[in-house]
């Protein structure tokens, strides 16, 4: 049993930075009054926000902190399951979303959606739709059970029969045919795969016994053709190699030739200018007797001597200048040969790494076939060992042929048993067998309410009504007073069934506004008959316009609204 014990809010929607507080277990029943906008409902959203992250209006999450305020928005709970006692803390900006356990830190998962499954799942164990049938009837927002779809019925009613067991059941056995069927097909992949190993093998193995000696013979005389053109690259290497020494010995002759001819080029062009300074000289002396500088007179021996001694020492110059060419040409000439010979020794040198190239190239394709040889040699040898392989790719495929049967035989297995765990197996039994019981319990409080109709849920989970005026009558057909007693009814029968399968059993009930919206006559003190009397070991709250109806209850808990925050004004307000 879930034993709801207190709830305090602050900065939750028009609650400001002060904490709103309810006792659950302070009175059994309980009136909470206030007017429109006082946040006497507020109730109803904190507490499905701390419990399932989500407000029980349709509004958006971020629309709960208060607009003033725009912080710290918290909603704390506690409560008891089997004895141990919880507290659930839930807040926006920041986010905040806390569990403990008998005042200890509940150990955190990953993420918090991962922590909200631990709540729901393994605390609470139900979920936000199922929780709200039980404990909560509104007028607004509340969608009633007539209200849902066949589906979302049916998972109600399967969390009150603790039946969901049989979905998880099934969603294991799901997972585990997906994971049989996933093996089967790497199984049967694998399959495939050695029985071409095997056609591979038992073809290999073919070609090794039918491979021929001449196969052998005809590489080995393909070697020693290489080896023939091989010989001859060589022998051409070795008569290359000769006649590149004798031209390096005739190059080595004439080798220093581009020094020497820089040299006597060098000397040339000193004589050059000696030859012009002499010449320049002589035409001074022949021209002039006069300085035209000062003005003197040359003395003419003097002159004569000059012009005679520039005259002997060109005729020398001449001489020496000639020499100096013919020197020059001879260099030159020198020049020359070893330009031809270092062209002719590239030449050769050329063919000779042609042929190096070549041999080497004959090597490498000798050193292949020798390698085919011996590769050809060591099969014939190991014809033994590759039947073994063949023999273990055999073995291994008969023993995935057997797990391949144990695999599709679980996958038959699982297949039955899935089947019997759907919706219209095991589970459809068990509701086929509470039907009855639950027809007859919602009949039982529609008489209770002086609803006299025949109210039934068949497998599908649709209605029928039978009433004395109308034979075949629909949950849309009556006045709106009249679903809230098939309503009303409804949540008493759940929560009647929550307490004998002691599954989502707890103490808490709200109703909100039920006196508010018309229950077509049905008294006040008949209905509080019921939630007092029958409706047993609950907590139960009335959220309601109608301050006059305080008498009714062992508490009145009220709200108004002052200075824009919403408030608890009665004498228990903490």
């Amino acid at each position: 049993m879930i034993k709801f014990k207190k709830i305090r809010w602050k900065n939750f929607l028009s609650t400001g930075d002060h904490w709103t507080e309810i006792n659950f277990l302070e009175k059994n029943t309980n009136l909470i009054i206030g007017h429109n906008g006082s946040g006497k409902s507020t109730l109803l959203d904190a507490l499905t926000f701390v419990l399932f992250n989500k407000p029980f209006r349709k509004i958006n999450k971020s629309q709960l902190v208060n607009t003033v305020n725009e912080r710290e928005c918290l909603v704390e709970l506690e409560f008891d399951v089997n004895a141990r006692d919880y507290v659930v803390r839930r807040g926006i900006r920041p986010n905040t979303f806390d569990i403990e356990v008998n005042g200890s830190p509940l150990h955190r998962q990953a993420d918090d959606r991962s922590n909200q499954r631990i709540l729901e799942d393994n605390i609470l164990k139900v979920n936000y739709k199922s929780f709200t049938q039980i404990v909560i009837l509104g007028s607004s927002t509340f969608v009633p059970f007539m209200q849902l779809n066949a589906p979302n019925r049916r998972e109600v009613i399967e969390d009150l029969l603790d039946i969901r067991i049989f979905s998880f059941m099934n969603n294991l056995l799901k997972d585990k045919i997906r994971i049989k069927k996933e093996q089967v097909r790497s199984l049967k992949l694998k399959r495939e795969n050695l029985q071409d190993k095997i056609k591979m093998q038992e073809k290999f193995i073919t070609e090794i016994e039918n491979r021929s000696k001449e196969d052998i013979k005809s590489k080995k005389e393909k070697i020693n053709q290489l080896i023939i053109e091989s010989d001859n690259c060589v022998n051409s290497n070795e008569e290359l190699e000769l006649e590149v020494s004798g031209l390096i010995e005739d190059q080595e002759k004439v080798t220093g030739a581009d020094k020497k001819l820089r040299k006597l080029n060098n000397l040339k062009g000193k004589l050059s200018n000696k030859v012009a300074t002499i010449t320049k000289e002589h035409k001074f002396f022949n021209e002039n007797v006069t300085c035209p500088t000062c003005t003197q007179n040359i003395e003419e021996d003097f002159r004569l001597n000059r012009i005679k001694d520039a005259q002997s020492k060109a005729k020398e110059l001449q001489t020496g200048y000639q020499e100096l060419e013919k020197a020059i040409k001879n260099e030159e000439d020198r020049e020359r040969l070893f330009t031809t010979l270092t062209k002719e020794i590239t030449k050769l040198n050329n063919v000779i790494s042609q042929n190096n190239t070549k041999i080497s190239g004959f090597n490498r394709q000798i050193r292949d076939l020798e390698s085919e040889i011996q590769k050809f040699t060591e099969q014939l040898k190991n014809r033994n060992i590759e039947h073994e392989k063949l023999n273990e790719f055999k073995e291994s495929l008969q023993k995935t042929d057997n797990e391949l049967s144990d695999r599709s035989q679980d996958i038959v297995h699982h297949d039955f048993a899935y089947s019997l765990l759907k919706d219209d197996g095991v589970k459809t039994k068990i509701i086929k067998k509470y039907l009855p019981l639950i027809n007859q319990q919602v009949n039982r409080y529609l008489q209770m309410m002086d609803f006299y109709i025949n109210f039934k849920l068949n497998e599908e989970f649709i209605e029928t009504v039978e009433s004395p005026i109308h034979e075949d009558f629909s949950y849309s057909s009556f006045s709106e007073g009249e679903k809230m007693r098939i309503d009303l009814a409804l949540l008493f029968t759940w929560r009647e069934v929550a307490r004998v399968k002691n599954s989502v059993n707890t103490n808490l009930l709200i109703m909100d506004e039920v006196f508010d919206s018309s229950l077509d006559g049905f008294g006040v003190d008949e209905f509080m008959k019921i939630i007092r009397f029958v409706i047993k070991d609950a907590n139960i709250f009335v959220i309601s316009h109608k301050s006059d109806l305080h008498d009714k209850f062992d508490h009145l808990i009220k709200f108004s609204k002052e200075r824009g925050f919403s408030k608890r004004v009665d004498k228990s307000a903490s």
